[in-house]
């Protein structure tokens, strides 16, 4: 699904928990009407804790609370917590559950996070309700008011009431929403969605954008594991002299094997003029990119699994001032990584070498295999 490009719009950018999360709960604590809450992780834990009891609350106060999970990122989510949403009067779905007579479809997996609160203000990012986020991972995410929050209600209603969704609540009537009357800031976005190999919109949207750009194209991403077609454009982009910069992690990575296999691809980036910034102080999770004053935020991780085979949902905005805050976001994490330089990368150890190429065959059959 793709949302047209509409102005009148308020986009805020969120960075690090810190910031979102407080947000994110007020919005909750002031719902008056309808909660729509679409994650891909949530276990027990302090954090899920505390998004039931808000969610719970607002059931209370006679809110409409809708959760949508993935069946597999929701497996740690204990039983008993389903069990209180359920009792408080909240409809509680999951996309996808694992079923082994059809191994293959396990593959695909709804990577969205949305939070959309009265039809009328949403949030997107790479957030989940996991304990990790809360201190260990480096997030960022999207306030968002305008008429373009009508797109992202539209999103969510579609997989709602999708066959792929499991459900034990009775299919809910979703009236066609009311006009969003046009803010004054007037910024102007789009919602835009993925569904793995069968819609890639984000995908040819970002490789539009890199072929047009012409100053800068900066990319975080915490999986960086990119497509052929993607590195073939980003090098290109780079020896055109457009500012080519990736913002990854660095050692504090939660699948260390993936960097790695993200590694292998360095070396002919940097000799191409790309610069690279591997972030140090904590796992950057944030997926967000910034091309001239473009930028797109959300779930996706722009790698191969994203692309292949996840439902994803980014938000889209052109607006000059919405570009300077996340170029300043850009430069302070630039500021607290480590540049990987040519000259350093080509004396590098044999074991890191070694490493490359091992997760790299691996992760290259299992592309393959996909």
């Amino acid at each position: 699904m793709r949302g047209r490009w509409q102005v009148g719009n308020r986009f805020t950018l969120l960075p690090e928990g810190k910031r979102f999360l407080p947000a994110l709960f007020t919005a909750i604590d002031e719902a008056r009407t309808t909660l729509y809450l679409e994650l891909y992780l949530m276990e027990s834990g302090t954090l899920a804790t505390r998004v039931i009891d808000a969610l719970c609350a607002a059931a209370g106060r006679g809110v409409t609370v809708l959760v949508l999970l993935d069946g597999y990122g929701s497996m740690k989510l204990a039983y008993s917590d389903r069990g209180r949403l359920r009792e408080a009067g909240v409809a509680l779905r999951f996309f996808n559950p694992l079923a082994w007579r059809q191994l293959g479809k396990n593959l695909s997996r709804d990577h969205r996070k949305l939070l959309i609160v009265d039809e009328q203000l949403a949030f997107t990012g790479g957030f989940g309700a996991v304990d990790s986020f809360v201190e260990a991972w480096y997030e960022v995410a999207v306030r968002i008011e305008g008429p373009v929050v009508a797109d992202w209600v539209g999103l969510f209603a579609q997989l709602w009431e999708s066959p792929l969704t499991r459900r034990k609540t009775a299919p809910r009537h979703w009236p066609s929403p009311a006009p969003i009357a046009p803010l004054t800031e007037n910024m102007r976005g789009r919602m835009i969605s993925g569904r793995g190999h069968r819609y890639q919109a984000i995908r040819h949207s970002l490789h539009r954008r890199i072929v047009a750009a012409e100053r800068r194209l900066w990319l975080c991403t915490p999986y960086f594991v990119p497509t052929f077609s993607l590195r073939r454009r980003l090098i290109r982009a780079a020896r055109l002299g457009v500012d080519v910069r990736l913002l990854l992690p660095g050692s504090r990575h939660d699948h260390p094997s993936i960097r790695y296999a993200g590694q292998r691809f360095y070396a002919r980036l940097l000799r191409a003029g790309v610069r690279i910034y591997e972030f140090q102080p904590t796992f950057i999770h944030a997926k967000f990119v910034l091309v001239d004053d473009w930028a797109s935020i959300g779930s996706c991780n722009f790698d191969h699994w994203s692309l292949q085979w996840n439902l994803e949902a980014n938000q889209e905005v052109e607006d000059t001032g919405f570009a300077c805050d996340v170029a300043a976001l850009f430069e302070r994490n630039f500021a607290a990584s480590e540049e990987i330089h040519w000259d350093q990368w080509r004396h590098r150890p044999w074991t890191q070498r070694c490493r490359e190429w091992v997760f790299g065959t691996l992760n290259g059959w299992m592309t393959r295999l996909r």
